[in-house]
């Protein structure tokens, strides 16, 4: 049976595997009409607030970036009810000042993926979001607030371009995206925070800087070993922000993200095949209700 008590999520990256501090723990499995998550969601209540954390990468780092099931992880948080995704992501620096260990809170984005299935829509139901503003402003606040507090060097705000991968840039791309103003590049942002958004889920990243990416003159160019070492080096860091912002979540969302889809919904829903509906139900659910009873 699903937990629908769980208010908020955390989706761990790249040395980000567990959270500790749980208890009351559950290894949930839930199935969704766009597959398997990446991995069982661990359930747990941390400073009295039940969190569900998912490894985005599965297990043991098992998914590539560009196989990461999005839209079964983000559909599987809204059948657990969950209002708010804390995301901890390793990202490259593309500016000096933002040095190897330091952390950013973005605000916005710049999408290079190809290919990656970026909604929850079509098939008979069309609906464009909008998405200027990328990140959840209250959640992001909060985040940094309890990331400076946890101890970390923090940069509130920034630009995080999101790259294919696997592999990292050539010295060519990682410098045009520094000449577009980027400040940060990591590969797993997209569609993520887009299907956040849809599913009018509060969204923002904690993201920890490993490198230098392959711009810099007199820094080591990125390689998988680096990131792998220097976010081990910060883990219990980002924990400690996680479980700060974690406790701190309002009990009332003010933001527009609970109601991202109010307007972006273009389809009269009477119009739409059964089956779509079905599928979409637990992130439309409310607007299904809302025609029927304007009807």
């Amino acid at each position: 049976m699903v937990d629908k008590s769980v208010r908020a999520a955390v989706i761990g990256g790249s040395g980000f595997y567990q959270m500790d501090g749980l208890s009351d723990v559950e290894d949930v499995r839930i199935d969704t009409p766009f597959g398997l998550p990446s991995d069982n969601l661990v359930i747990g209540t941390l400073s009295g607030e039940r969190v569900a954390f998912l490894p985005r990468h599965g297990v043991g780092h098992r998914i590539l970036p560009s196989e990461i099931p999005a839209r079964a992880n983000i559909h599987a948080l809204k059948q657990l009810g969950v209002e708010f995704i804390l995301s901890v992501s390793a990202v490259g620096s593309l500016r000096e000042d933002i040095e190897p260990l330091h952390m950013v809170v973005p605000d916005q984005l710049i999408d290079r993926t190809r290919g990656r299935a970026s909604t929850f829509f079509g098939e008979g139901i069309v609906a464009h979001i909008a998405f200027a503003d990328p990140f959840c402003p209250e959640l992001r606040t909060l985040l940094a607030e309890a990331t400076h507090e946890a101890g970390a060097t923090v940069h509130r705000g920034g630009t995080l371009v999101v790259i294919e991968g696997p592999a990292f840039s050539t010295r060519a791309e990682s410098n045009l995206y520094r000449s577009w103003g980027a400040d940060i590049i990591g590969m797993t942002a997209l569609p993520e925070a887009k299907l956040a958004r849809e599913a009018e889920i509060c969204y923002a990243i904690l993201a920890c800087s490993t490198d230098y990416d392959v711009w810099h003159d007199t820094h080591e160019d990125v390689s998988a070993e680096m990131i792998v070492a220097n976010l081990l080096r910060n883990v219990q860091l980002s924990r400690n922000a996680v479980s700060l912002a974690l406790q701190r979540l309002p009990d009332i969302r003010n933001c527009g993200c609970p109601h991202a889809l109010r307007d972006a919904i273009v389809t009269g829903l009477e119009l739409a095949p059964e089956e779509v509906k079905r599928r979409l139900a637990p992130i439309i659910g409310t607007y299904l209700h809302e025609r029927v009873a304007g009807a």
